[in-house]
């Protein structure tokens, strides 16, 4: 608590501090930790609640045993927030420009995004930011991770999702203390969710629950078959943007662009019967594409690391690994080549 209290009186003199809302806001969910345990024996706990953080803490357990996650106090406890969301994070861009506008911060690096404890601030940020000339899309989010620098609770935000989706989020936040890479958002996020499939196919296979796999990957094909729409918005937008037409025609493209894309998305989510309208609740701008790859755009990689990896994870660890700790640009290479372990292998030898 001492790093807080440190943070609090550095940002104290300072009007709008946005690191005076994010340690008070840190604060305040670490304040309201229970250890996991003494929740689920507690009397006044809910049957169900009871029942699912029991399920968590099973989970957290296997992500040490047998996905090799960090053993620490992390997702040990809960924290009843009696809210939406944890945070709110503002994604921006500029008007023809697909390339994100970028914080950063002492711990996490530069990242794409900027997130508050308080909606109403996340708000006001973005209406700046429109101000400024900048396309914006502001999202909750119902978990985070704080690297291992605190023992991050379960939150009571995440209890609106299914059980399996709750152990993948307790699995990809996990992984983002395994491997964090400063600057660069699409590898972190990307490889989180990979550790995510991975750890979610075990589990189900531990328990002898395969078969609820495949309602899993339905979801997952229908996110992959959505973002082949974006991937393929997001180059004619870029085409659009480098093209030298006047500033009005390029609006007139992009809006017809970002239309088409709304209808294509729609009519495959119409195809799949499944309920994934949040993917077009809300406007459809460069900020929200960038938001919408952020957590897949290497994702194919990471699968295919895994593969060559002959399905063993402390073998896809090390190789994540290696993967960080190039500079961007060789990593980049590397996850783009198809074949990132190949890819390794031919620096090793040079």
């Amino acid at each position: 608590m001492q790093r807080f209290l440190i943070m609090l009186f550095l940002c104290a003199p300072l009007t709008g501090c946005y690191y005076m809302q994010a340690a008070t806001g840190q604060w305040e969910v670490m304040r309201k930790r229970e250890p996991l345990n003494e929740v689920i024996e507690d009397p006044k706990t809910g049957p169900q609640l009871a029942t699912r953080l029991s399920l968590l803490n099973e989970a957290r357990d296997f992500s040490v045993t047998v996905l090799g996650l960090p053993d620490n106090r992390s997702y040990r406890s809960y924290s009843d927030l009696q809210r939406d969301y944890v945070v709110w994070n503002v994604f921006a861009a500029p008007e023809f420009s697909l390339q994100a506008k970028q914080w950063c911060f002492p711990v996490a690096g530069c990242v794409s995004y900027r997130g508050y404890f308080s909606k109403e601030a996340a708000v006001r940020e973005s209406e700046r930011l429109v101000a400024d000339g900048f396309d914006v899309v502001v999202g909750g989010v119902a978990a985070y991770s704080t690297l291992g620098n605190f023992s991050d609770p379960i939150l009571s935000t995440m209890m609106r999702w299914d059980d399996i989706d709750l152990i993948a989020v307790l699995f990809h936040e996990l992984a983002h203390q395994m491997v964090y890479v400063k600057d660069d958002s699409s590898f972190n996020e990307s490889f989180a969710t990979a550790v995510e499939e991975i750890g979610v196919k075990l589990w189900l296979d531990s328990r002898g629950e395969t078969a609820k796999m495949t309602d899993y990957l339905a979801g997952r094909e229908l996110q992959q078959s959505l973002l082949k729409h974006v991937e393929t918005a997001r180059g004619d937008l870029r085409s659009i943007y480098a093209s030298d037409i006047a500033v009005e025609l390029m609006r007139d493209q992009k809006r017809e662009r970002l239309k088409t894309l709304a209808e294509d998305m729609a009519a495959e989510i119409e195809r799949s019967g499944k309920d994934s309208s949040v993917w077009l609740s809300g406007e459809l701008n460069n900020a929200r594409l960038i938001s919408m790859t952020l957590y897949e755009g290497r994702l194919p990689s990471f699968r295919a690391l895994y593969s060559k990896c002959e399905n063993r994870l402390e073998c896809f660890y090390a190789e994540a690994k290696k993967l960080a700790e190039m500079d961007f640009a060789k990593r980049d290479a590397a996850l783009s080549s198809g074949d990132p372990q190949r890819s390794l292998r031919g620096l090793d030898e040079q």
